[in-house]
C-alpha cells in the first residue's frame, strides 16, 4: 500500500513528461516545416515582434522570442527548482546512498560530452559552446521510454529522472557562472535581499501566493537588468517555497468530517442557488483547512507542471527550432558535427562508463530489476538534449545566428540519433 502511494505520483509524472515529449517533437516538426516553407519569413517576423510596457521614464519592451526565452522559461526553471528542492529533501537524491548511482552517471554525462566537445573544437570562436551537450531533456527521454511499454521497468525511469535532475543542477550552475555577461552586482544584491526576505517571510508567517508573485516579478526584473540570466531567479525563488504542511492529514480528516456534518445539517433544499450564512462559513472553513494541509511546494509543482509541459516547453520549441535547412545557407558544419557527436558519443560513453566503473568499485549499486544492457540504452537516450541544449546555445552564441543555427541543427541530429540508438538497445535488451 505504501509503495503504491509513492509510485502513483511518479507514474503520473512520467505520463505527463511522455506527452510533453510528444508535444515537443510535434512543435519542432511544425517549426522546421514553417521556417523552410515559402512562408518562412513570417515565422522569423513573428518572433521579432516587439511587445512590452512603457510609462514615463520606465520602459520594458523586448522581441517576442526574448519574452519566451527570458520570461516563460523563468517559470520552467522555477518548476525545475521546485523539483530539485523536493528531490534533495525527500526524493531520489535525498541521501548519499540514493544519489550515488544517478550522481556518478550524471557526472559522466556532463564531463565526457564537455571534454569531447573541447577536444573536437578547432575554432576559438565556437569554444564557448561547450555547455550545449551537457544536459538531458527529461520530457523527450521519458517519451521514448514510454513507447517501449513494459519492456522498461519503472525503476529505470526513476533512475533516468534522478540523473536528469542532477544534470539540470549542473546546467543551472553553468548558466549562472559561465553564461552571464556584464554582471551588475548591485542589481543581484537587491535581488538576493528580496529572495532572503521572501524566504524569511514564508518561514515566520503564513505562505502567501499573492505576495510571492508580486515580489517574484520584481526579482525577475532585477536579475534581467543584472546581466545574470533571469531564469536563475526562478530556481532561487523555488527554494524559498516551504514544503512543510501546517496541518497533518489526521487533523485535516477529523475536521473535514466535522465540517461535512455541519453542511449536511444546514442543507435542506437542493434547489436553492444561494448558500446560507452557515453554509458559507462552513465552506470558508473548508478552504482554510485545505490550504493549511497542502504542502505549498507540492501544490505549486502540481499546478505548474502541466503548464510547463503542455504549453511553455512546446512554445519554446516552436519559437526556437525553426532553422532554415538549405545547402545555400552558410552553416558551420564543424560546429554542427561537434555538437551532434558530443551528444551522441559523449553522453553514451560518459553515462555508461561512469556507471560501470562506479558499480565495479562498489561506489554505487545497480538498482533492482535493471540490467547493465538497459543502462547502455539509457546512456544513449541521455544524448537527447533538446530543450536545455537549445537554451544554452542561445546564451553561448547570442546574436551569432550562423553559430546558433548550426548548433541547433547539430542538437536536432544528435538528439534524434541518440533517441534511435537508445530505443533500439532498450527494445533488444529484454530479448
Amino acid at each position: 500500500m505504501i509503495k503504491q502511494l509513492l509510485l502513483t505520483p511518479f507514474q503520473k509524472f512520467v505520463k505527463t513528461e511522455s506527452l510533453a515529449g510528444v508535444l515537443l517533437f510535434g512543435s519542432t516538426i511544425i517549426a522546421l516545416i514553417w521556417a523552410n516553407s515559402p512562408y518562412g519569413k513570417f515565422y522569423e517576423e513573428l518572433w521579432e515582434q516587439t511587445i512590452g510596457i512603457s510609462f514615463q521614464s520606465f520602459e520594458l519592451k523586448k522581441p517576442l522570442i526574448l519574452w519566451i526565452n527570458d520570461g516563460l522559461m523563468a517559470v520552467f526553471f522555477f518548476v525545475i527548482g521546485l523539483e530539485l528542492k523536493r528531490e534533495l529533501l525527500i526524493g531520489e537524491i535525498n541521501s548519499v546512498k540514493k544519489a550515488a548511482f544517478p550522481f556518478i552517471a550524471a557526472l559522466g554525462g556532463v564531463l565526457v560530452p564537455v571534454s569531447l566537445y573541447l577536444l573536437l573544437n578547432q575554432d576559438p570562436e565556437t569554444e564557448k559552446g561547450w555547455g550545449i551537450p551537457m544536459a538531458t531533456d527529461i520530457a523527450f527521454a521519458l517519451a521514448i521510454l514510454s513507447t517501449l511499454g513494459k519492456r522498461v521497468p519503472l525503476s529505470l525511469k526513476v533512475f533516468l529522472t534522478a540523473f536528469a535532475i542532477i544534470d539540470d543542477i549542473a546546467a543551472v550552475l553553468v548558466i549562472a557562472i559561465f553564461y552571464s555577461v556584464n554582471v551588475s552586482w548591485m542589481y543581484i544584491l537587491y535581488g538576493i535581499i528580496l529572495i532572503a526576505f521572501l524566504g524569511l517571510l514564508y518561514y515566520l508567517r503564513r505562505y502567501s501566493f499573492a505576495v510571492g508573485i508580486v515580489v517574484a516579478i520584481v526579482i525577475w526584473f532585477l536579475f534581467l537588468k543584472s546581466g545574470v540570466h533571469p531564469t536563475i531567479a526562478g530556481v532561487l525563488l523555488a527554494f524559498t517555497i516551504p514544503m512543510k504542511r501546517r496541518l497533518n492529514v489526521k487533523y485535516f480528516s477529523e475536521h473535514l468530517n466535522t465540517i461535512s456534518q455541519k453542511l449536511v445539517n444546514v442543507t435542506d433544499d437542493d434547489e436553492r442557488h444561494l448558500l446560507t450564512k452557515d453554509e458559507i462559513k462552513c465552506i470558508d472553513n473548508l478552504d482554510d483547512l485545505t490550504f493549511e494541509v497542502r504542502s505549498p511546494l507540492q501544490h505549486l509543482e502540481h499546478k505548474l507542471h502541466s503548464l510547463v509541459a503542455y504549453f511553455i516547453l512546446p512554445v519554446f520549441a516552436f519559437a526556437n527550432a525553426g532553422v532554415v535547412v538549405s545547402l545555400d545557407y552558410n552553416f558551420d558544419f564543424s560546429l554542427m558535427t561537434n555538437i551532434a557527436v558530443s551528444l551522441l558519443v559523449g553522453k553514451f560513453i560518459g553515462v555508461a562508463l561512469f556507471s560501470y566503473v562506479g558499480n565495479k568499485l562498489n561506489i554505487t549499486e545497480l538498482p533492482g530489476g535493471i540490467s547493465f544492457r538497459q543502462i547502455l540504452g539509457i546512456s544513449a537516450v541521455a544524448g537527447v538534449g533538446f530543450t536545455m541544449s537549445i537554451f544554452i546555445d542561445n546564451l553561448a552564441f547570442y546574436g551569432e545566428m550562423i553559430n546558433i543555427n548550426s548548433a541547433k541543427v547539430g542538437i536536432i541530429i544528435g538528439s534524434i540519433t541518440s533517441a534511435a540508438v537508445g530505443y533500439t538497445i532498450l527494445r533488444l535488451s529484454n530479448k
